[in-house]
């Protein structure tokens, strides 16, 4: 069986809703969210986001001072390597390159944690938001909600992203 993508599902959604008589659609109830906007101005979203920064910030320092200090060996090198023997200038050369393979490693495994820590977090803000537009929908009888970020435009009145942030910081 085909899938219909998200324009093809939308585009019928609006010629059905042409068809629907002045009755009908005076009762239908329509509403948006703009979920990057809850995202970033939720309480909840707010103080996932400080969690994650405190969680992280110590090995963050630890990169940021372990890369100064592999970019002052580098330049003590590039300044000294003249004066150096080949064996030496080949020992230095290794060790600095064992030093930027293991920072490399080390940063690279700091952004794969943060990154999934993050997608933790966020996820369980996004299941409360969730939780929230459906109980707005219940409460307030929309028949249906879309995400804003995949509109082209949506009227104001429309747009109960206010509600969904004042549910959410209610919640807390």
């Amino acid at each position: 069986m085909k899938q219909f993508s998200r324009h093809a599902g939308l585009t019928l959604f609006l010629l059905g809703g042409m068809f629907l008589s002045n009755a009908q659609a005076q009762d239908f109830r329509l509403g948006s969210v703009n979920v990057d906007r809850v995202m970033r101005e939720a309480a909840q979203a707010k103080s996932a986001q400080a969690k994650l920064e405190q969680e992280f910030s110590r090995r963050d320092k630890e990169l940021q001072e372990q890369g100064a200090s592999l970019k002052s060996s580098a330049e003590k090198f590039e300044r000294e390597a003249p004066t150096l023997s080949e064996s030496q200038r080949a020992a230095r050369q290794r060790q600095l390159v064992d030093l930027d393979r293991d920072f490399q490693r080390k940063r690279r495994e700091f952004q794969e944690d943060l990154n999934l820590r993050k997608n933790e977090e966020l996820q369980q803000v996004l299941d409360r938001a969730n939780r929230v537009v459906r109980q707005l929908a219940d409460a307030e009888k929309y028949d249906l909600i879309l995400n804003a970020q995949d509109i082209v435009y949506v009227s104001p009145k429309h747009d109960i992203t206010d509600k969904v942030i004042r549910a959410l910081n209610a919640a807390r």
